[in-house]
């Protein structure tokens, strides 16, 4: 069983991303934490394999954890999971060692595919003592594949989303003409804001939503969702 540990600072993101990993075969949530201190501070008493690590935390950033994990020789690969996207920090990463980086907000799929190319290595790397050349390429990361779909056309719903509840978000989402929060939706449908939040996040992982993030001079970014108008082939396969 590979043991994994994430750092996200979002309770919603950290929540999708157990969910997402209760999904995937061989992996075992350990242990997350919230900020870089926090994630530093357990890591030195937990053997992981695996770390899923957020660049943009409240102290400091996720950089900073990297390198810490570098200069303690900790035995654990990273995987980047973050909105940050510029051409810097990704180069970044890579020079540090990240192994996979995945950009917020992302589909099942992609998620699926990194877990998974990254247990084909993991495997491998603990069960023989040589690799040929061969094998060596056969560990190089592995494309996406077409996840299960509902009866709505969406993607397989994670445990503790209701398709009701999915089906009155997009009901209300499509019919707004300018991005809206979650607040806003919640107080349409007599929803708590984490409750409408999660759904409205799994709706963008799934292609159906756009989210448009403002980060103001203080406290965290605000996040605007837009319904994602779907070709016409594709729009049966929407919640009805």
């Amino acid at each position: 069983m590979i043991k994994v540990f994430i750092v996200e600072d979002d309770p919603m993101v950290l929540e999708v991303n157990k969910g997402f990993l209760e999904r995937v075969e061989n992996f075992r949530l350990v242990d997350s934490a919230t900020t870089g201190e926090e994630a530093m501070d357990r890591l030195k008493h937990l053997s992981v394999d695996l770390v899923l690590l957020d660049y943009y935390l409240p102290d400091l950033p996720g950089k900073e954890v990297l390198t810490w994990m570098r200069q303690e020789n900790l035995a654990a690969d990273v995987i980047m999971i973050t909105a940050a996207r510029d051409v810097s920090t990704v180069k970044e990463m890579f020079r540090y060692g990240v192994i996979d980086y995945l950009v917020k907000p992302f589909r099942f799929e992609r998620f699926k595919a990194a877990l998974e190319t990254y247990r084909n290595m993991w495997l491998k790397l603990n069960q023989v003592t040589d690799l040929s050349q061969e094998e060596i390429d056969a560990l190089k990361p592995a494309q996406p594949t077409k996840g299960e779909m509902t009866a709505t056309g969406l993607e397989e719903i994670p445990k503790g989303l209701s398709e009701v509840t999915l089906k009155q978000i997009v009901s209300v989402l499509e019919k707004q003409n300018v991005p809206v929060k979650a607040t806003d939706i919640g107080n349409q449908l007599g929803m708590a804001r984490v409750t409408v939040r999660r759904y409205l996040d799994f709706l963008v992982q799934e292609g159906q939503a756009e989210v448009h993030i403002h980060y103001g001079n203080i406290g965290r970014p605000s996040h605007y969702y837009t319904f994602k108008k779907q070709p016409a082939t594709e729009r049966s396969k929407r919640p009805k």
